[in-house]
């Protein structure tokens, strides 16, 4: 076998021409080659093949040995996609569904309120497996019972990486994907497969991941690495020329590859051979990682070649991203095959899409950073993945950290939901300060732009930090103005005051037991957030007389997110009141910066194995205030008991497919009011049934007036809880309401029924 390498030229002067016409925008082919004739230029990349001669050794683990080549070959993910993808094509399954645009409430209807799970964190009966556990009978019956519909199980398949003849643990949560083989440690494909059966019998559905961003550095990695066919195509990854390699780091004794530094980073930029510094550095940690790049020590390719590449990665080292515009197209159809194998083979009826954000690269002239996020080919990209998706009968949900018109622009065409990055740190936010002011901002915002809450998955703790960066106000919006606490702030201002609001609020001396993560977020569970603000500066001080105040303001935000059109979701870490894990207990993990450990501790749903003390994972148990499932189901006034009325009432009246159409001004600051029109989506009906929700995001009670241009004068209010008249909308439009703390109103207006003849 041979392989053909390419190289960069040099750097060459650049010349300027008088002309009366504006200067074209420079790309990086015309700043790197200007006087060189565009029709030479891919030529003159060319560099001879270099056949070498190796002998093979069966021990070895690497391109020498042709048993570890082929070992390689039947781990990967590219090999997998290729034989699923032959089984698909041709067949009249893959024609029966509409496929082009997106449909929200098609899939809130298939699954409208989902139980988020992270199989790392599960505590099981011994000698059963996570995927076993979540298809437990008495689980689902549990989960019927409160109103949930669907259980996305997190990532499950393998993760990690490969070193020689090895498997290397995950480095993020099982996030680096490098096989489509479910990881046995999480149970089995049969056990994957009679999930999805126990949860159609009960009436649910079964969502999976896929990671469109990124792998592992596992078989595909390693194929890639040596030259072997398509596999470099997979990744963004550059080789660099022997002659330049004195540009690169050394790669440690025991390590792969390491981080370049934003020197190496520039000079790999400026020879032509990366597209150097992105707009943002995920992940930023000073010495373990400075810039989105890595290189790797000299690995021996199938060639018999020995070469050093330079590799990027959005996100951890060891998360290679994926290049969705190479010629070979490896990396698009990998991702696929992982989807169809999802869908087709173990019963999933939807996928979610992580890191798809961050799908297109480019370089930018002038010195600027190259274009990485909000890039059209992450666009294109993703409406291929949620395309395919929907052509098999599933549907998918992108989690797009980005500005409000990227997950506009996006979801268009691509996923048919979108995670709620915009309301999750508001509503936050609203807890912590007892003022609504901002959650307002973002509402109205949302709707103004284009993105109406039926689009999204509206969710409290799940396994990320509580995210703060407030991109959208932070990044395409930073001089823009709005108003905020009586003046006008550019959305920079605005992102920095509510950073240092959470920050002060939920953190270090006001709560010792939440922590910073990163420039991204604070790592915390919905109750430590909650405990936070009720003054609770320790995990020791929190007692068993403070559960209820913490329930209440709990079963606030359970309102909030579920009283408004899209997906309501909720993790065990809900269910349970779950509160971080001591850091004592996690030190070893959150050694390198990653402090979300805290809040992932284990817990028991099904009290299956109390006397457990970590998962079989190794997670430490965390504390529960609300108890098991079973306990709760039993006592009167539990928080999941108190769930299932909310979720009744959304259930009901069909709030989960309606439309938003007002988010008014409040009559104390502490209020929220969102109106919405019982239309299923149909903008034709004239007169529809309005619904209101009022909620309190104070530890007080209040008295105010839910005043609204949607409201109809001399309409009756109804309290659908009581179905009692609570009052009459008065010619101001307006009608007055109380509220306990932490409360909430679920208010129903009829439409004008006409007279029988």
């Amino acid at each position: 076998m041979h392989a053909t390498a390419f190289g960069r030229g040099k750097d060459r002067a650049m010349t300027e021409e008088e002309s009366t016409e504006p200067a074209a925008e420079i790309t990086f082919d015309g700043e790197l080659y200007p006087a060189r004739p565009p029709r030479l230029r891919p030529r003159a990349n060319l560099r001879a093949s270099r056949i070498q001669r190796s002998f093979s050794d069966p021990r070895s683990a690497d391109a020498s040995n042709v048993s570890y080549v082929e070992w390689l070959i039947r781990q990967s993910m590219l090999r997998d996609a290729q034989v699923l993808s032959r089984g698909l094509s041709g067949q009249p399954s893959m024609w029966r569904n509409p496929y082009a645009k997106p449909d929200a409430r098609r899939a809130i209807r298939t699954a409208s309120v989902w139980f988020t799970a992270y199989p790392i964190s599960l505590i099981t009966e011994p000698g059963v497996s996570y995927l076993g556990a979540l298809g437990d009978e008495r689980l689902w019956a549990a989960f019927e019972t409160i109103g949930i519909s669907a259980v996305h199980t997190g990532p499950v398949k393998r993760a990690g990486g490969i070193t020689g003849w090895s498997m290397t643990a995950s480095v993020d949560g099982h996030f680096d994907r490098i096989s489509t083989q479910i990881d046995p440690a999480f149970g089995s494909e049969d056990e994957f497969r009679l999930l999805s059966d126990v949860a159609d019998h009960h009436g649910g559905s079964v969502i999976d991941d896929i990671v469109p961003g990124h792998t592992g550095k596992g078989a595909d990695f390693r194929l890639a690495e040596m030259a072997y066919k398509d596999y470099p195509g997979i990744y963004h990854m550059v080789e660099i020329p022997e002659e330049s390699w004195g540009l690169l780091p050394e790669v440690p004794a025991g390590r792969d590859s390491v981080n370049l530094n934003k020197e190496t980073e520039h000079q790999l930029a400026e020879q032509g051979f990366i597209i150097g510094e992105l707009q943002r550095v995920i992940f930023y940690s000073p010495g373990q990682k400075d810039t989105n790049w890595s290189a790797t020590g000299p690995v021996l390719g199938v060639d018999g070649i020995t070469r050093r590449w330079v590799y990027l990665h959005y996100f951890k080292q060891g998360q290679p991203s994926i290049n969705w515009l190479d010629p070979t197209f490896a990396g698009m159809r990998l991702v696929i095959g992982d989807a169809l194998h999802s869908l087709g083979d173990l019963g999933s009826s939807a996928l979610r899409l992580d890191a798809n954000g961050f799908l297109g690269v480019e370089k930018s002239a002038s010195g600027s950073p190259a274009w990485s996020e909000g890039h059209p080919l992450s666009e294109a990209a993703n409406h291929l993945i949620a395309g395919m998706v929907r052509k098999v009968g599933g549907f998918s949900f992108q989690e797009l950290n980005l500005t409000i018109e990227d997950i506009r622009d996006t979801g268009r065409v691509g996923a048919d939901l979108s995670y709620d990055f915009i309301n999750r740190p508001a509503y936050q936010h609203a807890l912590a300060m007892g003022d609504t002011e901002f959650l307002r901002l973002t509402l109205r915002t949302s709707l103004s732009l284009g993105v109406e809450p039926v689009s999204l998955v509206h969710a409290l703790q799940n396994h990320d930090e509580l995210t703060y960066e407030l991109l959208h106000w932070e990044t395409l919006h930073r001089a823009d103005l709005y108003p905020f606490r009586d003046e006008e702030i550019t959305g920079g201002q605005l992102a920095e005051t509510v950073r240092a609001d959470l920050v002060s609020k939920l953190t270090g001396d006001a709560a010792d037991y939440n922590m910073v993560f990163t420039t991204n977020g604070i790592a915390c569970t919905t109750a430590s957030v909650i405990a936070a603000t009720q003054g609770h500066t320790t995990l020791a001080s929190i007692t068993d007389e403070d559960v209820a105040s913490i329930r209440a303001a709990h079963l606030c935000l359970v309102r909030f997110n579920a009283w408004q059109p899209g997906v309501f979701a909720l993790s065990a870490w809900d269910l349970l009141g779950m509160l971080p894990v001591p850091v004592d207990e996690v030190r070893d993990l959150i050694a390198d910066g990653d402090t979300r450990w805290i809040e992932r501790g284990a817990h028991d749903l099904m009290n299956v194995f109390p006397e457990a003390t970590a998962s079989s994972s190794g997670m430490p148990r965390g504390r529960s205030l609300y108890g098991p499932l079973p306990e709760q189901l039993d006592t009167p006034g539990s928080f999941a008991l108190s769930v299932r009325q909310i979720l009744d009432l959304r259930s009901t009246y069909g709030l989960d497919i309606a439309s938003q159409v007002d988010i008014p001004d409040v009559a104390h600051p502490g209020m929220l009011v969102m109106v919405h029109r019982l239309d299923e989506g149909d903008i034709t009906i004239e007169d529809p049934r309005l619904q209101i929700t009022v909620l309190n995001f104070t530890g007080e009670e209040i008295d105010g007036t839910v005043r609204s241009d949607a409201l109809i004068a001399r309409r009756a209010v109804i309290d659908a809880t009581t179905r009692e008249e609570t009052g009459r909308v008065d010619d101001l439009q307006s009608f007055s309401v109380s509220l306990p703390p932490y409360g909430g109103l679920f208010l129903i207006i009829e439409p004008e029924v006409e007279a029988a003849e």
